[in-house]
């Protein structure tokens, strides 16, 4: 037997070693809550959490994307604490030991933990947003008024996130700045049974208040009139919306939610922690517990929690905006429940031997996995239809009955068999809470669906954008070609502007609830198209969609004085211009979304609010209130004639 060490003959060959991939996720640790759970002994052991955020890298160059901040394709984080001046060092999430640990434990005392926190819960929202509406997310866009119309949208590739940016008991989404504000402030002396005595309390360390932000950041990126408060639930979806998509994501980390129906015993309708937001920004700012609660409240006097029972009447007198917005929370919370207890019904028969009572004592813990498993599955599910309904709404003077119309239409598109009732459990938990539709005469799913138009056909004119689409869409799913999706979707927007909707026929306008006819100026109908944006969706049965989205809208002017709005209306229909019309009080405004088959031109739904709706425009004289600066909107939002400054900044802090 030959001794190969000492063979000097034996050529030695290098084998060569197999690349090694990039992984699709970068593992960082966050708070499941908020610091204040990790001290308390039933929850410090689910509130420390791993979360998978997407590894941002140009898969062109294979470079990686997250720079120190981090700054990556879609956020970038900014620590700079104006009071005091202060630039805390960014941090390297690519640092070696950092990646060997997944990123900074979790830390209140250290300001780089903070934007990592931020970083990833924010980067979890976009992400549950992308894979919902099948593209990328942008952001909305700044607007250059001294440039050509066609390029006054101009490009924002990152939201900027500022960690320490208030030393107040706030956090808002800025339209402006495009931006997200957290501040910090201390925690009252009055009650220590979840702070420190003036110990601080950080909103970016919040995972409520962080999904919540950014929720209100990519809704404004989709729907840029949905800041414009025309009726009562404007204000109140915005809030809404974006309690519902922070609530979901407590339902997409495992630890939390077995530990949660373990110790509600499979029974989500009780008081848990996966129906709080934001536990200790609640208790800091002179709550009993959570901001806010999807199923109930503490009673003060016996000091116990109290399951709410629906109110089919408080829709009609409840009109702060964070208080009307719980009703549709609650709403959508009770059709989860519905749809997690149909799910979960064979379970528990089996378990009780079918009685359906739970002997005492804990739930066996393979029971808990499978009651987990079906309420992940069944949350999902609901935040994808939540996310999915907003390309069915119209573009401008939103209602909750438009939102349960476009919830059901949006469902029923990709899913034609609603096998497990899911369109049925939202309208049973709608009309639980009073939220119908202003203008139908049946809760039947069928007649809640929108309606497909009867004479548009705009084949001729919009398919030539549409094949460039199409032609561009295998390559548009990277996130390193949001700026080019961008930069299509402003010149598919100039195109139909120009080329289709300024040459529609009167009547076929009409049909859109548009007018291109009598709103002119200098001779031209005034038309803003707003979004031509794409979605890719694939159905549970494997069926594809392919839609485009096309946002128009139209201004008319408004007046409190009805004669005037008389005046003013019959000179318009006369051949009178805008130009000339006497200055407005309001601008009334209407338009239409339309879903337009990517692959055949059809136009599938015209979903419009009819821009001379004198019934619409009754109804938002009458919530504006009569008075410019006195209205509703000015409480809020500051004069008509300031504009509008930072709507969420004065919301959430008159809330707080």
């Amino acid at each position: 037997m030959s001794d190969l060490s000492t063979n000097a003959k034996t050529p030695v060959r290098p084998v060569r070693s197999l690349p090694i991939e990039r992984p699709p996720f970068r593992y960082l640790n966050a708070y499941a809550f908020d610091p204040s759970l990790s001290l308390q002994l039933e929850n410090a052991s689910i509130n420390c959490v791993i979360m998978k955020v997407p590894w941002e890298h140009d898969p062109t160059t294979g470079k990686d994307l997250v720079e120190p901040g981090p700054v990556g394709e879609y956020l970038e984080v900014v620590d700079f604490d104006p009071p005091s001046g202060c630039f805390y060092a960014p941090v390297d999430l690519n640092n070696p030991y950092l990646l060997a640990q997944n990123g900074l434990q979790p830390s209140e005392g250290n300001p780089q933990f903070h934007q990592q926190m931020v970083y990833a819960v924010a980067m979890t929202t976009i992400k549950n947003f992308e894979r919902a509406l099948g593209r990328p997310a942008l952001w909305s866009p700044h607007r250059d008024p001294n440039l050509p119309p066609a390029k006054q949208d101009q490009y924002v590739p990152r939201l900027r996130i500022y960690p320490h940016a208030l030393r107040e008991a706030n956090a808002y989404y800025s339209p402006n700045k495009k931006a997200l504000l957290f501040g910090y402030f201390p925690a009252p002396t009055s009650d220590v049974r979840f702070h420190l005595p003036s110990g601080m309390v950080f909103c970016a360390l919040s995972h409520d208040v962080i999904a919540h932000e950014t929720t209100h950041a990519l809704l404004d990126g989709m729907h840029r009139r949905f800041t414009e408060p025309s009726n009562v639930d404007v204000l109140a979806f915005h809030e809404a919306f974006a309690d519902i998509c922070a609530l979901f994501q407590h339902f997409s980390i495992p630890e939390v939610l077995s530990q949660q129906i373990a110790r509600t015993r499979g029974d989500l309708g009780t008081d848990s922690l996966l129906a709080q937001l934001a536990q200790e920004f609640g208790a800091a700012t002179g709550l009993h517990g959570a901001l806010r609660n999807a199923l109930g409240s503490y009673n003060d006097q016996t000091d116990r929690w109290v399951r709410a029972a629906p109110d089919p009447q408080s829709i009609q007198s409840v009109t702060e905006p964070h208080a009307r917005g719980s009703l549709l929370v609650a709403a959508v919370f009770e059709a989860f429940l519905s749809i997690y207890r149909r799910r979960t019904a064979d379970l528990l028969r089996i378990a009780t031997g079918g009685t359906g009572v739970l002997p005492q004592g804990e739930l066996h813990p393979d029971l808990v996995t499978r009651l987990a498993e079906e309420a992940a599955k069944s949350a999902e599910h609901i935040l994808n239809m939540c996310i999915r309904a907003l390309d069915y709404c119209p573009p401008v003077d939103p209602t909750f009955g438009d939102y349960l119309r476009a919830l059901l239409t949006a469902d029923y598109d990709l899913v034609r068999y609603d096998d497990m009732g899911y369109r049925v459990a939202f309208i049973e938990a709608f009309r639980q809470y009073g939220i119908y539709p202003l203008d139908v005469r049946s809760l039947a799913v069928d007649n809640l669906l929108w309606q497909k138009p009867v004479k548009q056909d705009f084949r001729p004119q919009v398919l030539p954008m549409l094949r460039k689409m199409r032609r561009l869409d295998s390559r548009q799913g990277d996130t390193t070609e949001r700026e080019r999706l961008f930069e299509q979707q402003r010149t598919a927007c100039a195109f139909l502007h120009d080329q289709v909707f300024m040459r529609l026929p009167p009547d076929m306008a009409k049909e859109l609830g548009l007018d291109v006819k009598d709103l002119v100026r200098h001779g031209k109908p005034v038309i803003e198209v707003h979004s031509a944006r794409w979605a890719h969706r694939v159905g549970p049965d494997g069926q594809t969609l392919n839609h485009v989205v096309i946002e128009v809208t139209q201004g008319r002017p408004a007046y409190f004085d009805s004669d005037v709005q008389e005046q003013v209306d019959a000179s318009l229909h006369a051949g009178g211009d805008l130009s000339a019309a006497r200055p407005h009080d309001f601008w009334f405004r209407g338009g239409t979304t339309l879903l337009v088959d990517l692959d055949t031109g059809a136009v599938r739904y015209a979903v419009y609010k009819n821009i001379w709706s004198d019934a619409r425009l009754a109804r938002q004289r009458a919530f504006r209130g009569g008075q410019t600066d006195n209205s509703l909107r000015a409480m809020y939002f500051g004069s008509f004639k300031e504009g509008m400054q930072e709507p969420f900044a004065f919301l959430h802090r008159m809330r707080t």
